[in-house]
């Protein structure tokens, strides 16, 4: 008789928790959403606005707080902002407090293709469209790199990683026969890079090369340097 009773507690407790529990999560379901919260996690400079990104979120509703939680289907939402051209990546939350939140990873573009119409390249090596919100300050590219990108990709990723070389290079135009060319700021030379193959080697022979010509001030009297062979510089006078 008391394990009856025993089990009969056990019972109705049980039931009382999943009812509160059930009447808890019906409260919450039915409140409405009172903020949104919009994060870009990378560094760069917004290529999408923050009213884009709040008009893809809240779809058909006229504003964020007249969403209901119960109506909230995050994955779709985050879903449409990766469809979006400027996103990478996207994670879409709700938190107790009620605020619809978005962790948004912008592309990164490392290159821009010279076409009709232009367009970037970006760090995963994928075309990425223009932003009417902001343009990127990075080497314009042209010649044969623009029907094939898998060459001039570890290039660019190496020259945006490299202070000296991101502030130097303007322009990447690949030949024909895949030698690569280095169109340089504040300088009348070119560089001619060769294969994209023993980067930093050749970026360190160039440093060295335009810092000993800079302090000897013989920079400006060259009409092309020539990196292809790792171990020299070979540079022509104009």
């Amino acid at each position: 008789m008391k394990r009856s009773i025993e089990i009969i507690k056990f019972i109705f407790l049980l039931g009382l928790m999943a009812f509160l529990f059930s009447f808890s999560k019906k409260r919450n379901d039915a409140r409405k959403i009172n903020k949104l919260d919009v994060e870009f996690v990378d560094e760069n400079s917004p290529f999408i606005t923050y009213n884009t990104v709040n008009k893809l979120l809240i779809q058909n509703h006229d504003k964020v707080t007249s969403i209901g939680k119960e109506t909230l289907v995050l994955k779709k939402m985050e879903q449409r902002l990766r469809e979006n051209p400027m996103v990478r990546d996207a994670q879409v939350y709700v938190s107790v407090d009620g605020t619809l939140g978005a962790k948004i990873e912008q592309r990164k573009p490392i290159g821009r293709v010279s076409a009709s119409p232009d367009y970037y390249l970006d760090a995963d090596g994928k075309k990425m469209p223009l932003s009417d919100v902001y343009s990127a300050r990075v080497p314009i590219i042209t010649g044969t790199s623009k029907n094939s990108f898998n060459e001039v990709t570890p290039l660019l990723l190496k020259i945006e990683n490299d202070e000296f070389m991101r502030s130097s290079v303007v322009g990447l135009n690949e030949k024909a026969n895949g030698d690569i060319e280095l169109e340089l700021r504040k300088v009348n030379f070119k560089v001619l890079f060769g294969k994209p193959e023993n980067i930093e080697k050749k970026f360190q022979n160039f440093k060295a090369f335009y810092k000993k010509t800079k302090q000897d001030s013989t920079l400006y009297g060259y009409n092309m340097v020539n990196l292809k062979f790792d171990s020299q510089v070979i540079a022509t006078k104009k």
